[in-house]
């Protein structure tokens, strides 16, 4: 349950923000965790499966944000890549973090404003990308938490399958009883060519 109420979060601040990726990486796992219950519900480990193979996306995923927003390996959190190249927004906590004021500034000389506002946003007490991070890293928690829960229940729902007794009962005997042959009017022969 956490684990949807922390993506529907992440989702309702991605769409404010306008990055595209974030929205359909956050809509694929809400599809993903859907899934995964659905497979616990219906006791189905293929779904389970899926889920895990998804959590370990997931959790690429969210290692890439990480380093994105803290710029490592040449990634840069000013560049175009979360919102596909389709607009140029940022995180909405860029603008609307807590104790951020936003404050228009005038263009550098030489750079046009193609109807771009410069803004300035002092008195921040927590930088964005400390918060992308943070959400980032929560969602690595519960994906970890998911992935062994997944993993476990696969196995218990494997194990109950194996154990099944198709025949009918004739296990639960000692091994010195023997269940009552059918007596075959045809009998069987080896056949030499």
């Amino acid at each position: 349950m956490l684990h949807r109420v922390v993506t529907l979060e992440r989702q309702v601040f991605d769409f404010l923000g306008y990055q595209w990726a974030p929205i359909l990486a956050n809509f694929l796992h809400i599809l993903a965790v859907i899934l995964g219950l659905f497979g616990v519900l219906q006791f189905r480990p293929r779904y389970l499966g899926l889920y895990a193979v998804w959590t370990v996306l997931w959790l690429t995923w969210n290692i890439f944000l990480i380093c994105f927003y803290l710029e490592v390996g040449g990634l840069s959190k000013d560049s175009d890549v979360l919102t596909l190249h389709a607009s140029i927004h940022r995180s909405w906590w860029r603008e609307n973090g807590p104790g951020c004021r936003v404050t228009p500034v005038e263009p550098p000389p030489g750079r046009e404003s193609r109807g771009l506002a410069y803004i300035s946003v002092p008195g921040c007490l927590l930088e964005y990308q400390y918060l992308e991070v943070a959400h980032a890293g929560l969602h690595i928690v519960l994906a970890l938490m998911g992935f062994v829960y997944a993993c476990y229940l696969i196995n218990a729902f494997t194990e109950e399958e194996d154990s099944f007794d198709f025949i009918g009962g004739f296990d639960s005997y000692p091994t010195s009883y023997q269940a009552p042959q059918k007596p075959s009017s045809l009998q069987l022969q080896p056949m030499y060519m």
